[in-house]
């Protein structure tokens, strides 16, 4: 059982107040026309929140993971769209935070701070890699004081609306994992395109795009840390952002469980509220033990991050994941059976909620690699 603070609290409770004011009116409208919530940009910088994690000495709030979590839970359970927009913002910040110079740090973090609207992203991801990292094409060369960037990415949050992004590619593909870089890019810098924004099954008020390299040139100061130190700088960052899609996934649940049960009370059929028949009742309750578990497990991964104990975190951080997201689909399932033929219609928002949660179990590592990296850090020994 987690017992917050006052300023928690507070936090917490001003969440839930600009969720209920600006976020939740425009979810609907915004999954049906895929637009970009502008308007959640807005709200959230004004109040302190589209960069939870910035740290003070770069004027952020610098929030721990346990609070974050909380934070993105309670806006998942309206939109889960605009909560992914504070993941992506946090993806494309921590591989600086994790590696880049201060200089770099100062570059690029400064521009977050206070109630500014800058956008980041993370830019990984392939047509041919995926799950597998390693088979990214992408490459860097370095020519003179600038590398020359060539390749694609696809399904990048916030692709084609970023000012800044964090991009990996190979320096040396012959030193596999070894051999991967990152580097901070700018949508200003030449050679960067834009292909298509992905039209999606959910999610569908997030920007996922192609951003195509032909010869985009980065300055050579835009490195991240050293030449190879990419991928474990990526392994870092997608730790904890499988911890983020753990309490949007939570959230998302607990919106689909609160819809459900207001309806059950209120539907009547058989001349009473279905909420009396012990069908519903039995699924209430596997939803709700479902999502509780799955809330515990994400905080404890939450609180092992704050407390500077990665490795265990990140085993947890894989586990809260799966276990949340396959909680989200289960539960947002039953909530459109409950809700029976109205479950099914657009006017009722447990259908996006169930289109929404699909996402959570696919990006930042399908949940059968989340399995595997658990798995394997439980039954492997790690070599000294």
């Amino acid at each position: 059982m987690i017992k917050l603070d006052d300023e928690q609290r507070m936090i917490l409770e001003t969440v839930r107040r600009i969720v209920a004011r600006e976020i939740a009116p425009g979810a609907a409208e915004l999954d049906e026309t895929a637009g970009f919530p502008q308007y959640a940009v807005d709200a959230f910088a004004k109040n302190g929140l589209l960069n939870c994690l910035l740290p003070a000495q770069y004027g952020g709030v610098e929030l721990n993971m346990l609070t974050f979590s909380m934070v993105l839970e309670e806006i998942a359970k309206a939109c889960a769209a605009s909560a992914l927009l504070l993941i992506a913002q946090t993806d494309g910040t921590l591989p600086i935070l994790h590696g880049g110079s201060e200089a770099l740090k100062e570059k690029y973090l400064r521009r977050l701070s206070g109630e500014s609207k800058v956008l980041t992203a993370i830019a990984a991801t392939e047509p041919s890699a995926g799950s597998d990292i390693l088979s990214m094409r992408t490459r860097a060369a370095r020519k003179g004081d600038k590398y020359i960037i060539n390749g694609q990415k696809c399904f990048i949050t916030n692709g084609s609306v970023a000012d800044f992004f964090v991009v990996y590619a190979y320096t040396d593909i012959s030193k596999k994992a070894r051999g991967i870089s990152a580097f901070v890019a700018e949508k200003s810098f030449p050679g960067l395109g834009y292909g298509k924004n992905e039209n999606k099954m959910g999610m569908r008020g997030s920007i996922n795009s192609e951003l195509i390299f032909e010869d985009m040139e980065v300055p050579a100061e835009n490195l991240i840390g050293r030449e190879g130190d990419g991928f474990v700088n990526l392994m870092k960052t997608l730790a904890l952002s499988r911890l983020l899609c753990a309490s949007q996934a939570v959230g998302i649940a607990q919106g689909a469980l609160n819809y459900a049960i207001d309806y059950a009370r209120q539907r009547v059929q058989f001349g009473k509220p279905i909420a009396s028949l012990a069908p519903i009742q039995f699924m209430v309750a596997d939803m709700a033990a479902g999502v509780e578990s799955a809330r515990l497990l994400t905080h404890k991964a939450a609180h092992m991050f704050d407390e500077g104990e990665a490795d265990q975190a990140g085993v947890l951080a894989a586990m809260a994941k799966f276990t949340a997201s396959d909680t989200a689909m289960r539960v947002t399932t039953d909530a459109v059976q409950i809700l029976g033929g109205y479950g099914y219609m657009k006017d009722y928002p447990v259908e996006r909620m169930m289109r929404d949660a699909k996402l959570t179990q696919i990006y930042t590592g399908t949940n059968q690699i989340m399995r595997l990296v658990a798995g394997r850090e439980l039954l492997i020994p790690r070599e000294d």
